[in-house]
């Protein structure tokens, strides 16, 4: 990989730090020596978990989003805590929004949701082996969800009809309809 494109960071303000997020500004030397500024989020990292049933559908939770003013269909997802690995977080997140828990959890990928300005990464996660906890944890107490049951096929629709609005459930259902395709 080329390092003829960094940018070395001069100056860094902290604008902001919340329970999610922090932004900066970095001012930065460009590679042809000029400077720019940066405006930069830093997120902890989080992860998204595919839940599939026995009967091959996907559990699914409808959310209200704030940032687009509307509910949106996505698989379970939430943010890492400090010092927590990655699968922790996807079965406590799993627990917390589905009510299930999974004998089984792979790792599929995990990816940069918007590099141009953000370092928030999503580890990706499909759970099988399905089965309501007896005591689930419960959900955040400012976290609302509606739990939905969906076929693959309701899944693609639900994208095209905007249902499904966000690029870690849309990555996952594309998976889902790839992996179908490959049998």
């Amino acid at each position: 990989m080329s390092h003829r494109f960094n940018e070395k960071t001069i100056h860094r303000d902290e604008i902001f730090k919340g329970r999610v997020i922090s932004l900066h500004v970095d001012e930065v030397e460009l590679p042809n020596g000029k400077t720019s500024k940066r405006e930069l989020v830093r997120h902890p990292g989080a992860v998204a978990v595919i839940p599939i049933l026995a009967n091959g559908n996907i559990l699914m939770v409808e959310q209200f989003r704030k940032p687009l003013e509307r509910a949106i269909v996505e698989i379970p997802a939430g943010k890492l805590e400090p010092d927590e690995e990655p699968e922790l977080t996807a079965k406590r997140e799993l627990e917390e929004e589905t009510g299930y828990q999974c004998d089984n959890l792979e790792h599929l990928i995990s990816f940069y949701t918007s590099p141009g300005f953000a370092d928030e990464i999503i580890h990706l996660y499909v759970a099988t082996g399905l089965s309501k906890a007896e005591n689930p944890l419960t959900a955040d107490e400012d976290e609302f969800v509606n739990l939905l049951e969906v076929s693959l096929q309701e899944a693609e629709e639900m994208i095209v009809s905007k249902q499904i609005y966000d690029a870690k459930t849309a990555y996952a259902i594309l998976y889902l309809k790839l992996k179908e395709h490959m049998k």
